[in-house]
């Protein structure tokens, strides 16, 4: 079925009027510790955003054995997986339900054709994802996106979906590349959609293309506030940066800022790691490990 890739009164203008120079200068030197403290909360509320890995990460150990595969992810101590195919699942809601709990792993997300979500499908493909709890559902690229004369009726059509899926508990998003980062008229096909869009269209942010797209990927969370409900966590090292390696935490990503505006105002709820290469001859398990070790000491 599914498959991978491709608020108050406001204060009067002179409201300083009447306060002593030395109140005015005193107030005035709190305000970084205010930012300092702001993001030390943040930063704490981010350890409590839930961590699932893209199981495209390591798709050749699903490939392989994919109950196996689950369970060197759950060892690992993720919460959840987001799908990117279910192999010998796809018909068997159910048994992959009861897999899950027996892990004790969470459907935190899929990666999803945008032709399963229309017509007589979309039942179906509701179905399918209800009986495994999965609520989000994820496009990850789709070629209307990026096509003047299509993206706008391709937001429409996740604008009606959304409407669909929000009275069940579930949602829709979309995935960028760098792709999504091309210029349309003076913005980009991302801001765009985003635009289009109404706030229940998840914006899946992946951090590591909107950085490689030359982008800000925390900017962008806080551009559109409650809209980063599944983010991408995915090491990326920046082009001609030989210091640096795709292992989260060694990479060229700022992940502090990211983490911070993930907990501050993207109304994160799943932090999504994915490990697309694998640096050092290691194999895409022990990166991911690796990788996750990394993330679990940023969130620290």
């Amino acid at each position: 079925m599914n498959t991978r890739r491709t608020h108050g009164r406001g204060e009067p203008m002179n409201a300083t009027a009447g306060i002593s120079r030395r109140a005015f200068l005193a107030a005035a030197g709190s305000v970084p510790v205010a930012w300092a403290l702001a993001d030390r909360l943040a930063l704490q509320a981010a350890v409590r955003i839930p961590v699932a890995l893209q199981l495209y990460s390591v798709r050749r150990d699903c490939a392989q054995n994919f109950d196996a595969a689950l369970e060197q992810v759950a060892a690992m101590g993720f919460e959840g997986v987001e799908f990117a195919g279910y192999y010998g699942y796809a018909a068997k809601p159910a048994d992959l339900a009861a897999k899950l709990k027996a892990l004790k792993l969470k459907a935190a997300g899929t990666h999803i054709r945008m032709d399963v979500l229309r017509g007589d499908a979309l039942k179906a493909t509701i179905d399918f994802h209800q009986a495994i709890g999965c609520t989000f559902l994820v496009v990850p690229g789709d070629g209307a996106f990026t096509d003047p004369e299509k993206s706008k009726a391709l937001a429409d059509e996740f604008n009606a979906l959304a409407q669909t899926l929000k009275p069940l508990g579930m949602a829709c998003g979309y995935h960028n590349h760098t792709g999504e980062f091309k210029l349309d008229g003076g913005k980009t096909f991302w801001d765009l959609f985003a635009e289009r869009t109404s706030k229940d269209v998840i914006l899946q942010q992946d951090c590591g293309w909107t950085m490689a797209a030359g982008f800000d990927p925390a900017a962008y969370v806080l551009k559109y506030p409650g809209r980063s409900r599944t983010v991408h966590f995915k090491p990326t090292v920046k082009a001609g940066d030989t210091t640096k390696k795709a292992i989260l935490g060694q990479d060229s990503v700022d992940w502090p800022a990211v983490i911070a505006a993930c907990a501050s105002k993207g109304g994160t709820e799943w932090i999504v790691m994915e490990q697309e290469t694998y640096p050092d001859g290691k194999s895409p398990m022990d990166c991911t490990r690796e990788s996750f070790a990394g993330l679990k000491a940023l969130l620290k």
